[in-house]
């Protein structure tokens, strides 16, 4: 280990003082509920090798139009770098992709928060859901067994024959590998204008009443009034799949609202105050993953950080807390210097992205029709 001077000793305890948290060899060590570097989890290698070609495989779509890294990008920290997502042939999305990074340490999952932290679940429902992957499992699992390689690869995993179960346990022991890393604000090398940023951040700005932890998220819906993305209205194929999407989660008058109401699909509150509540997200990796908010609709991160400084948007229903937040032009810019200093390495290299090509030529079954299924 390479040695570290007084001077650079003493620097960074000053540092992890200003800043409330404490600097070992050059990275920021959070504390219970403070900020800090995202924890690295333990997985099994063969699980998560053959979770991450399955990642990159269309196959996994029904008509093999669509594989999961076909909208989670790994240079792209794991988005697609679009307003709206794209969806299965003859669909459109009607939200913003959400990053990978760090999904296994969250405490639920999608923008309304429907879905917990069961990743097994979400792997399910992002393959069988119609205007996503549309595959019927049933029949990805023969796909699967027709592949050698994949044969070879579950058993050695410890999964015996593929089966569909197994591909929702394989999945999410890749996500687990995809953690942040090495970021300016994890190693204790933020700009003078971050460092400015992060005080504000804490306090004049008020952000980490929500973004806190490892993840500077809690995990909890707000409204802030973000403005709707008329797209999703104007466009017939986004508009039919969030319809859809509406009335299987039971929203009323699904067909008569001009608005995506968010985690009111959970709580389903009568009086409708429930409705324009997003879970907030993850501030990690956000160099990579804009446009941001739930539908796409700020292209920068300035855009963002103004937003909240005029007091967020207009809504009946937005939280009684967000006020104007009076900063300057200044003070604006060392947050988004901060909020940039908080994404580190990309992992677009062959430990954590699938760059083999994935074949799906291989010799027939002879007599299959005697052949052990």
């Amino acid at each position: 280990m390479k040695a570290i001077s007084y001077k650079t000793r003493v620097s960074r305890v000053l540092f992890a003082g200003a800043i409330g948290v404490t600097a070992l060899s050059g990275a920021i060590i959070a504390g219970e509920n403070e900020f800090g570097p995202v924890g690295q989890i333990k997985v099994d290698a063969k699980k998560a090798e053959l979770g991450k070609r399955l990642f990159f495989d269309r196959r996994l779509s029904g008509d093999a139009a669509l594989s999961c890294a076909s909208c989670h990008q790994p240079d792209k920290a794991f988005t697609d770098g679009l307003a709206l997502s794209k969806a299965y042939p003859g669909s459109k999305g009607f939200r913003n992709t959400p990053t990978l990074m760090n999904t296994a340490t969250r405490k639920n999952w999608f923008h309304d928060g429907r879905l917990g932290t069961n990743l097994n679940d979400v792997t399910r429902e992002m393959i069988t859901e119609d205007y996503i992957m549309n595959m019927d499992m049933r029949l990805m699992q023969e796909r699967l067994k027709q592949d050698p390689v994949y044969v070879k690869m579950f058993k050695d995993a410890g999964y015996g024959e593929p089966s569909n179960g197994s591909v929702r346990k394989a999945i999410p022991e890749y996500l687990k590998t995809l953690t942040s890393r090495n970021s300016p604000f994890d190693k204790g090398e933020m700009s003078e204008s971050a460092k400015r940023g992060f005080a504000l951040f804490k306090g004049k700005a008020q952000c980490a009443s929500c973004h806190t932890g490892a993840n500077f998220t809690n995990d909890k819906a707000y409204n802030m009034g973000v403005p709707e993305n008329p797209e999703i209205w104007s466009d017939p194929m986004r508009h039919m799949t969030y319809a859809a999407f509406g009335v299987f989660m039971g929203i009323e008058n699904i067909l008569n609202l001009r608005r995506d109401v968010g985690a009111h699909v959970l709580t389903h509150k009568a009086d409708g105050s429930d409705i324009g509540k997003f879970t907030t997200p993850s501030l990690r990796e956000l160099k990579y993953t804009g446009p941001y908010m739930h539908n796409g609709t700020f292209k920068s991160l300035f855009e963002v950080v103004s937003f909240y400084n005029q007091g967020g948007g207009q809504d009946k229903n937005k939280d009684a807390t967000i006020k104007p937040l009076n900063l300057t032009f200044g003070e604006q810019q060392d947050l988004v210097a901060f909020l940039e200093a908080l994404s580190g390495d990309v992992l677009n290299t062959k430990e954590h992205a699938w760059k083999d090509e994935i074949p799906t030529n291989y010799t027939a079954i002879k007599n299959w029709r005697a052949a052990k299924n």
